[in-house]
């Protein structure tokens, strides 16, 4: 039976159009999911969106249209492109408004309900409409120009409202000491460990009942028992990772694809890492594999966001510089759990360095030099034992650093490859090799050892640059598609011994 590997994005927030921030998230877990295909697991990825809440109405009757069509447009125009625009291979997407999740998310409630989970009480509290939450007096910080004198969500910077409704709440506080029993018993279910001491931390000060339910909007999901109540935008989005797998509906396949593993902001983590698998007690559920809070993308020392003006559109990036080297990008310059920044002069930088002169550099001298000294064949003898040794540690590295979710640490693996290579060929000189005939054995085996280390980082690449990397395996003679290659034997890999061409993969970009 081969391993399952659920993984889910967080289900975005459609009040406006995707940024790099999303895109960040998109890339990682889909390359999660393509190398965990390429190990021949039974992978599955899910992405969506979350159209539900205060936000969107207001968003929605900003624009002049209903909270339906606000999220049908947003949904076809601008976060279904995306995905295609970055060569996301998600297996399905999940909207908070089709049927599938409503019925899921009724028939939870109700198993909820019935297990004593649910009350009817009244709570007043400060709420952030950008966030969709309640926020405790840690949350605010003091507001700044023209909201000085006020305090403001430290998310959003802007003022938070008192809120004071009649809800059902769902008794969170009573799963506190399982929740931290949980963090104990199973180490790595946080990831990575700064966020998982935020967590835990958060849990250890103890936890209030959470509002499940509003009355004082009717965009959202029908509570079952109550048609006055909506259901809590998060409450009712947390549910997607299971309405999208056929919980209470399709007892089969959900039992095939849960738990998950969950992709999430650092921001959010406390949604996915607290009142998640409280719900999942609850429902007498097994609980999620991992939830990972990455770290933020900044841009100007601020995170990314539209209300800031720092939000870059993708598409600003992948028409200067290509789809694969913007996953290449934000695959390996920002390790992975933790903040970093963005700035075109690095991305132009590395481009330039490690993709254009580095990796696509390599194999056009390697393929040229096939052809003009063994008319195309690759030399039927055995790479290097040094060179063969690096390719098989950095297979081992690789998806060492894919258990982890150290997505920088498989690129970086991959790329030693590539960085030997150069190096190698520097050190051999194989034009000079060409030169004496008594050579020619040496010079088979530099050209083979090369052409295979191409391939070997093809396949190790390929779940970071699909494209790039099938153009790179035709061209040294692999057969099929890389995708399809076991990608935990990628240095044992065998092709047809002739080289083809290569196209120019990375040209170099002249900045205005």
């Amino acid at each position: 039976m081969p391993e399952r590997f659920t993984v889910t994005t967080p289900i975005y927030y459609v009040n406006d159009v995707p940024h790099i921030g999303h895109a960040y998230n998109e890339v990682a877990t889909d390359v999660l999911a393509r190398w965990h295909r390429m190990r021949g697991d039974d992978t599955w990825m899910l992405t969506g969106t979350d159209e539900h809440g205060q936000k969107i109405m207001r968003t929605a009757a900003a624009n002049g249209v209903s909270p339906q069509e606000w999220t049908d447009r947003l949904v076809e125009t601008a976060w279904k492109p995306q995905l295609e625009l970055l060569n996301i291979a998600n297996d399905d997407f999940i909207r908070t408004t089709d049927e599938r999740h409503k019925v899921g998310v009724r028939i939870f409630l109700e198993r909820l309900k019935e297990a004593g989970y649910i009350y009817h009480g009244e709570f007043e509290g400060q709420y952030c409409v950008g966030c969709e939450e309640y926020k405790t007096a840690n949350d605010l910080v003091p507001g700044t120009g023209e909201y000085e004198g006020q305090l403001v969500c430290a998310i959003h910077s802007r003022p938070i409202e008192i809120v004071r409704e009649a809800n059902y709440f769902f008794k969170l506080s009573e799963f506190g000491d399982r929740l931290l029993a949980l963090y104990d018993e199973r180490p790595d279910f946080v990831q990575p460990e700064h966020v998982r001491n935020e967590v835990r931390q958060f849990v250890k000060q103890g936890l209030n009942d959470l509002s499940i339910s509003r009355n004082t909007f009717d965009w959202g999901i029908k509570v079952p028992w109550d048609e006055t109540h909506v259901v809590y935008v998060w409450f009712d989005a947390l549910l997607n990772y299971i309405t999208a797998n056929g919980y209470g509906v399709d007892e089969e396949r959900f039992e095939r694809r849960w738990p998950g593993v969950h992709i999430v902001g650092k921001d959010i983590a406390r949604f996915h890492a607290v009142i998640w698998p409280a719900m999942q007690m609850a429902a007498g559920l097994p609980i999620s594999e991992h939830v990972f809070g990455h770290g933020w993308l900044l841009v100007g020392g601020e995170k990314m966001s539209k209300s800031k003006a720092t939000g870059i559109e993708p598409r600003q990036i992948t028409e200067v510089f290509g789809v694969d080297a913007f996953r290449y990008y934000f695959s390996s310059a920002i390790a992975f759990g933790s903040d970093g920044s963005f700035s075109w002069e690095d991305l132009d930088a590395r481009y330039h360095s490690e993709l254009a002169n580095g990796l696509g550099n390599l194999a056009s001298r390697v393929i040229a030099m096939v052809h003009k000294y063994c008319d195309g064949v690759v030399p039927d003898v055995a790479a290097d034992a040094e060179l063969q040794a690096l390719m098989a540690d950095a297979v081992g590295r690789a998806d060492s650093a894919i258990d982890t979710f150290a997505i920088h640490d498989a690129v970086d693996a991959a790329m030693a490859i590539v960085e030997r290579l150069n190096g190698y060929i520097t050190e051999q000189q194989p034009w000079v090799l060409a030169k004496d005939e008594s050579q020619r054995e040496r010079l088979g085996a530099v050209l083979a050892t090369n052409v295979h280390g191409i391939g070997t980082a093809a396949i190790l690449l390929a779940p970071v640059m699909p494209e790039t990397a099938q153009k790179l395996w035709a061209a040294v003679g692999g057969e099929g598609e890389v995708s399809a290659q076991q990608i935990r034997r990628a240095h044992e890999w065998r092709g047809t011994g002739r080289v083809t061409t290569v196209p120019p993969l990375f040209p170099r970009i002249e900045q205005a």
